[in-house]
């Protein structure tokens, strides 16, 4: 079995591991987190490929962290929403089956004038394209009440960003996801930065694995209203 954990796995990838090494080794991704030392959502390897089991959450949650003598950092990182109840962060679907898709972290959801986008959905679609090493999305809102969504981009080898690759990747958005997933801007970054763990930095910045990254997004224009 092949375990894929930290962020969403795109279905392609399921595709392309059946097609390479058939149905004897199945990819599982699996949802759960180092805070409660456990899994949440799983594979099951006695199950056909892509069933998805739920398991009850294990005792072993923190009950404090560092630097929290009244444990309200710890109650608003995972109570606050739910009070009584654990948040994990993840967004999922239970689907008829029973098997379960995750979709990627809710802190880090978009929400683009009162519409929920995925950034996962975002990524599936612009990393797919040759001229794409990678992508970071963000969305910002604006003094106005307005919202401005912005797409990064890290491009293969020398390639530059310009007018044309831009229309791409917006249509392809358009087509693949739809005109709700066409970002405001397309800016090219030198690279994109990572927590240690090797996810996207989405919300966090205080586990980067190169600081020096976030240089080139504080020099970023963000328009103060909205277009």
């Amino acid at each position: 079995m092949i375990g894929a954990t930290g962020s969403p796995v795109p279905p392609a990838a399921f595709h392309w591991i059946r097609a390479q090494l058939g149905d004897r080794v199945p990819l599982v991704s699996m949802s759960g987190g180092t805070d409660i030392v456990s899994a949440l959502a799983t594979g099951s390897p006695t199950k056909p490929i892509g069933e998805l089991v739920v398991t009850k959450p294990m005792p072993t949650m923190p009950v404090q962290l560092w630097n929290d003598p009244d444990g309200s950092r710890y109650r608003a990182a995972y109570f606050d929403v739910y009070p009584g109840v654990w948040r994990h962060g993840d967004w999922a679907t239970i689907t008829e089956r029973g098997s379960v898709v995750i979709h990627g972290r809710s802190d880090a959801t978009l929400n683009r004038n009162g519409v929920r986008l995925g950034s996962a959905d975002i990524y599936e679609v612009v990393e797919k394209l040759p001229e794409v090493a990678e992508a970071l999305v963000v969305g910002i809102d604006l003094p106005d009440g307005g919202y401005w969504m912005a797409l990064f981009v890290a491009l293969e080898g020398d390639r530059v960003l310009d007018d044309d690759l831009r229309d791409l990747i917006s249509d392809e958005l358009r087509v693949h996801a739809s005109r709700r997933h066409v970002p405001d801007a397309i800016l090219q970054v030198a690279a994109i930065p990572h927590t240690r763990t090797g996810k996207k930095l989405e919300v966090s910045r205080d586990a980067i694995d190169d600081p020096a990254l976030l240089e080139q997004f504080e020099k970023i224009d963000v328009p103060h209203t909205s277009a």
